[in-house]
């Protein structure tokens, strides 16, 4: 255990050392170095906690207020802390050479500093065994990525966005605090090992705060509102971690919930799988509508925790119904989709970052034939966007195979009527990310290029390159060895889905069978296709082989005004979906007999913050507008309102 908290010591070491050097440079070796020490020092405990050789649980004689200083690693903490620390070092060596533009201008002290105060504080929210501890860590990682989302705040678009997330986590934490009040008022404890979990109402009303709360981190719909303003506005190293690791933390904290509450009824169950599909459903339709390339990787992570959700609710289901292989399966496929959407995610936003790094612009409508002059950034960007796609043989494919898995069992051998339900929810949001990376692919790394800076781009170098084929690479075997994955996860799987030793083991062995035959699949279609290149390169030897011009139709010089752009790409899906998605039309069409350029552009707003958030935000206001009178700037009122409030508590505690 001590291990895991030198691990969080030296990423916030490596940040604060940082902040000691003006050169750029140094700084960011200080934080990428504390970053990698971090990684080095605390997966050897993690692997071994996955393994079932948990540490004993540590209590340090460090009181806080109401609480105590409690942390401990269980086999469900070590699974996310193995994400949280692989993809904390990748993206710092990636940022260490994304910054170095950067720093001619700026200062990069602060940003390292608040890097490893976001890695540090995530450690502490995963082993926190005290509610005090983990709200004060909850609210150290809130604070450390808004000073990060606020990077670039000399714009006002990252101002706004900085002040939405703002708002948004500090809404979540007062759910949080209410629904830890709600488990310890009865227990008289904070501790997590001494809280007896909750029955009937109480239960009930204590999963929907930890929904809210946990879910407006998550980014589930409709609290997701700061995820596609804060995501494109942090630098892209911060994005990378913020959706392959912040965002997961939301669902640690719904899982950690759950096991402290104890048996889940049904209608938990069903409450998650609707808010999951909801959310998968339209986290990928909106991504389909974007024009900008992060704030298209931002909705994509709101589809993402969507399926995630939708999983926990297949597995909560399978659990409240006496199910155990639909239980295995839903939870399984959750923690798989997990670990690969931390990988493709991570990958697609650090990719994002080297074109925005050439291009100088998020806007897809300025970029275009990058694959000739990127070709590792785009190989690796398209491996990313496959597995997101949940194509096989790459990872995406397995955890979402499991989820299908669930779905068919219930529906075929239990008659389950959300069975159905699920597997149209994954269809349709499946069908909208296809089109949605196959829109990002074409208009950001295919054609010509539809700007100065796309036709002038270069590729990023190795700092930022390695990380990117590291995470590729990644991406291929663990949806080779999904089954490998799964085995190691056993121990958080044995918590979550709550079955005896009998019925695990049995459920387990038919679910690894399922994923050894698909693996098989997949190596059998390597194979062959290895088989028919080197069949080619035979078939060739000894000829004379040229290239060619492409088939072109005719157009024999072709440029970015014959392609697609990324408005016009989606507009068919776009104009079907439009009461849903409200999309913005600015047409400015040719004049004259001799007309000049012509343009067109879409823009899609977030439907809940437009709709929903801003009239009652603006309803908020008008009411404390009106309230002004309370503030008089007397002391003497001031001391009555003290007064009054302490009679009301007095009257309310003799009552």
């Amino acid at each position: 255990m001590s291990l895991v908290l030198l691990a969080a010591l030296a990423m916030l070491l490596g940040g604060t050392l940082a902040l000691f050097f003006r050169d750029g440079r140094r700084a960011s070796l200080c934080g990428a170095l504390g970053a990698l020490a971090g990684a080095a020092l605390g997966l050897p405990p993690a692997l071994g906690a996955l393994r079932g050789r948990s540490p004993a649980p540590l209590a340090l004689d460090w009181s806080l207020p109401f609480g105590s200083f409690i942390v401990g690693l269980d086999a469900l903490s070590a699974f996310f802390l193995v994400v949280l620390l692989t993809l904390c070092a990748l993206s710092a060596v990636f940022g260490a050479g994304y910054l170095a533009g950067h720093g001619a201008h700026r200062r990069l002290g602060p940003v390292w500093f608040f890097y490893g105060a976001l890695a540090a504080s995530m450690t502490l929210v995963l082993v926190a065994r005290d509610a005090v501890l983990f709200l004060v860590a909850w609210e150290l990682m809130s604070l450390a990525s808004y000073f990060l989302v606020v990077f670039d705040d000399e714009k006002e678009s990252v101002r706004r966005a900085g002040w939405t997330y703002l708002v948004a986590t500090h809404l979540g934490t007062a759910f949080l605090l209410f629904f830890f009040l709600l488990l310890a008022r009865g227990a008289g404890t904070t501790n997590f090992y001494a809280l007896p979990g909750a029955a009937g109402p109480l239960a009930g009303t204590a999963f929907l705060l930890a929904l809210v709360g946990f879910g407006t981190k998550a980014g589930l719909v409709p609290l997701h509102v700061w995820l596609p303003e804060a995501h494109p506005a942090a630098p892209s190293h911060v994005s990378s971690v913020m959706s392959a690791v912040m965002i997961k933390t939301g669902v640690y904290g719904l899982l950690r919930s759950l096991l402290l509450l104890g048996a889940p009824p049904a209608w938990w169950g069903w409450t998650l799988l609707g808010v999951g599909a909801a959310t998968a459903c339209y986290g990928a339709l909106s991504a389909l509508a974007q024009r900008d390339l992060k704030r298209l990787l931002a909705y994509s992570s709101v589809e993402n925790v969507g399926i995630i959700v939708l999983g926990i609710g297949l597995g909560v289901l399978g659990r409240a119904g006496g199910h155990p292989l639909v239980a295995v399966l839903g939870f399984g496929g959750a923690l798989l989709h997990v670990l690969n959407h931390a990988l493709f995610k991570g990958l697609l936003f650090m990719g994002a970052g080297s074109v925005l790094s050439a291009v100088g612009t998020r806007d897809m409508e300025h970029m275009g034939g990058l694959l000739k002059r990127m070709p590792w950034t785009g190989a690796a960007f398209l491996v990313a966007a496959a597995a997101a796609c949940g194509l096989p043989p790459l990872n995406g494919f397995v955890g979402e195979f499991l989820l299908y898995s669930a779905a068919f069992h219930a529906a075929a051998r239990e008659g389950a009527a959300w069975g159905p339900l699920a597997i149209a929810a994954l269809a349709l949001a499946g069908a909208l990310a296809l089109a949605a990376f196959a829109k990002a692919v074409g208009i950001v790394f295919l054609g010509e290029p539809r700007g100065e800076r796309a036709a002038a781009a270069r590729e990023a170098g190795w700092t930022m390159r390695a990380p990117l084929l590291l995470l590729a690479v990644f991406c291929v075997l663990s949806g080779h060895w999904g089954a490998l994955v799964l085995y190691a996860s056993s121990g958080a799987l044995a918590q979550l889905a709550g079955l005896g030793p009998a019925s695990f083991v049995l459920s387990m062995q038919g679910t690894l069978s399922t994923l050894w035959y698909v693996s098989a699949g997949f190596s059998l279609v390597v194979l062959l296709a290895l088989l028919l290149a080197l069949l080619r390169e035979r078939l060739l030897s000894g000829r004379e082989v040229g290239e060619g011009l492409t088939w072109d139709c005719g157009y024999a010089a072709p440029t970015a005004r014959m392609q697609y752009t990324a408005s016009s790409f989606a507009e068919p899906l776009t104009t079907f979906f439009g009461p849903l998605l409200r999309v913005r039309e600015r047409a400015h069409g040719p004049e004259g007999f001799f007309p000049a350029a012509a343009t067109f552009e879409t823009e899609t707003p977030g439907l809940f913050r437009e709709r929903v958030y801003k009239p009652l935000f603006e309803a908020g206001l008008r009411l404390a507008l009106k309230l002004r009178w309370v503030q008089h700037g007397r002391i003497q009122l001031y001391v009555l309102y003290i007064a009054l409030t302490l009679l009301a508590l007095l009257v309310w505690k003799l009552g």
